[in-house]
């Protein structure tokens, strides 16, 4: 066993991870890979958001085709064992595992990262094959060329984080160019590979024109459905693993639909819906719901663009916090600009590392631990103007709310529609809903808000539902030239608690107070009325 040449690395990494609760069997991808390495010379690229179970898929490839173990006692209970080409492939291959990031955390240039790469994997070889003659002064390219024509050896290449090095300040623009062609070298027109699996999160599009690495086959999330149902996690899936944490927990503090509100949300190009696979395992573990993603690197990056305004961003960016989707021309490939320049770009970056989901020719934010990253940045961004003072304005507008301060909530409204530059054309129903989740934004560290929901016999505009046990619930419906004692009208009428206390009987929750918050708007002398009334 090498550094880099049949590790032991994806052995350990697979094995401590089938170990843990709340595992999830991928192994019949593995089912699809072996017919690409029977085939022989095939290359794939498999780009993910972040935490979305790219590297455990790596090293799950590494530690079933690697000669370098016997990793039976891992894959002989998992789906993979029911396909007759099992044992003609388990450990039966030579494998080159190269975890880029690893490498790129630890150097302090390129040429290092670089160096350090190609002298490991050369010691690894000439360690596994004594017999073949290598020349001091060779490539490393070379080296392997000579392998396989003395002993006809195929090399299974497994490149994880290919991308990584890309976000290391020390990286010039020649030096990006000449990792494109330190990969090309390795991997195209070369008869020592039977398959090149990697992954990473910018997709290769971008880099592959021309000559340079277009010999892999790309799979993308938003674009490519093959392969989707292996990152990520599926429905059923997360319906498994909840039945295991209720079995393991004493003292369950998460709900099932807890977790579809808070991680679910993204699509694949074929339409399934996929939850986020770390943040799902992490809620479970800790037995407690929380936003699991960090705000540094690619998020702190793509921010600035928000704040800054950069083609006019900000607004659709508010508007996807008030929940509506926005329409974007999303290319994946455009997120490996150097400086992105157009609203689309800064939107393909966004769907690249799963802060946006894409669907249908829209963008939108996929769920709360999401919603709550966007939301902490329009409450802290002074430079955001008018979106920043709505979104301050929110926790005020709560309070009036659950005081019955109509006065105090009209007056916020009145500053949202009066603002001077006004985020909407605020002319129907539509329009004054979005105006009406950002100045309610605050309510979301307190309520899950849902919107349009089913209640009783009829769609409720807004439902907030209370996280805390004793809050005031609120239910609160919408009216464009009407009165909001219509509103609160209709809510009786077609019994929209009859919803809200049935949701908090599911959560085994209870309530204080229920409020009917009805918000009524006057086109013609463009004001705002409010009512509030207790069940």
């Amino acid at each position: 066993m090498g550094y880099y040449l049949n590790c032991n690395k994806t052995y350990s990494l697979y094995e401590s991870e089938a170990r843990k609760p709340y595992f999830v069997d991928k192994t019949k991808m593995l089912v699809e890979l072996i017919t690409l390495v029977e085939q022989g010379n095939n290359h794939i690229c498999i780009t993910r958001p972040r935490r979305f179970g790219k590297s455990v898929m790596a090293s799950m490839v590494g530690a079933f085709f690697s000669r370098g173990f016997d990793s039976s006692s891992i894959f002989d209970s998992l789906n993979i064992a029911g396909d007759k080409r099992y044992r003609e492939h388990l450990n039966q291959h030579d494998v080159i595992y190269i975890d880029f990031s690893e490498a790129a955390n630890i150097s302090k240039s390129y040429d290092r990262f670089i160096e350090r790469i190609e002298k490991k994997l050369s010691m690894d070889l000439k360690r596994a094959f004594p017999a073949v003659e290598f020349d001091e002064d060779d490539s490393l390219v070379e080296y392997l060329r000579a392998v396989h024509e003395e002993t006809m050896t195929s090399f299974l290449f497994v490149f994880d984080e290919w991308d990584c090095i890309f976000h290391k300040k020390y990286i010039t623009k020649e030096d990006k160019e000449s990792f494109i062609n330190f990969l090309a070298s390795l991997t195209k027109g070369t008869g020592y590979v039977s398959l090149s699996y990697m992954t990473g999160v910018l997709p290769i599009a971008k880099y592959s024109s021309g000559s340079t690495i277009n010999n892999f086959v790309e799979y993308t999330m938003a674009v490519q459905p093959k392969y989707s149902e292996y990152f990520g996690f599926s429905d059923e899936e997360v319906d498994m693993l909840y039945g295991r944490y209720l079995e393991k927990e004493k003292e369950p503090a998460v709900a099932r639909e807890d977790l579809r509100l808070w991680y679910d949300g993204y699509h694949t190009a074929g339409g399934t819906k996929l939850y986020n696979p770390r943040s799902v395992v992490l809620a479970l573990t800790n037995n407690c719901l929380l936003s699991y993603w960090t705000t540094t690197g690619p998020y702190s990056e793509i921010s600035t663009y928000i704040v800054n305004d950069v083609d006019g961003v900000k607004k659709d960016v508010a508007l996807m916090i008030a929940g509506e989707a926005v329409p974007s021309d999303v290319e994946e490939f455009a997120a490996t600009a150097m400086h992105l320049s157009t609203r689309d770009e800064i939107f393909s970056a966004m769907v690249v590392y799963g802060f946006l989901n894409y669907e249908n020719g829209k963008v939108h934010i996929p769920n709360k631990e999401l919603l709550d990253e966007f939301a902490k940045t329009i409450r802290r961004e002074k430079k955001l103007g008018y979106i920043y003072d709505l979104a301050n304005a929110s926790s005020q507008m709560l309070q009036a709310t659950l005081a019955g301060d109509t006065k105090t909530m009209e007056e916020i409204l009145q500053f949202a529609h009066d603002t001077e530059t006004p985020l909407l054309n605020y002319n129907n129903e539509t329009e004054l809903t979005a105006i009406v989740n950002l100045v309610y934004l605050a309510a979301r560290d307190y309520y899950y808000v849902e919107r349009e929901n089913k209640a009783g016999e009829g769609y409720a505009d807004f439902i907030f539902y209370p996280e805390r046990q004793g809050d005031d619930g609120i239910i609160l419906e919408l009216k464009v030239d009407d009165t909001p004692e219509a509103a609160i009208r209709q809510m009786k009428d077609k019994k929209y608690a009859l919803k809200f206390q049935g949701k908090l009987a599911e959560k085994k929750r209870h309530t204080g107070r229920i409020l009917m918050v009805g918000i009524g708007y006057d086109k013609k002398r463009k004001d705002h009325h409010c009512k509030v009334e207790m069940i």
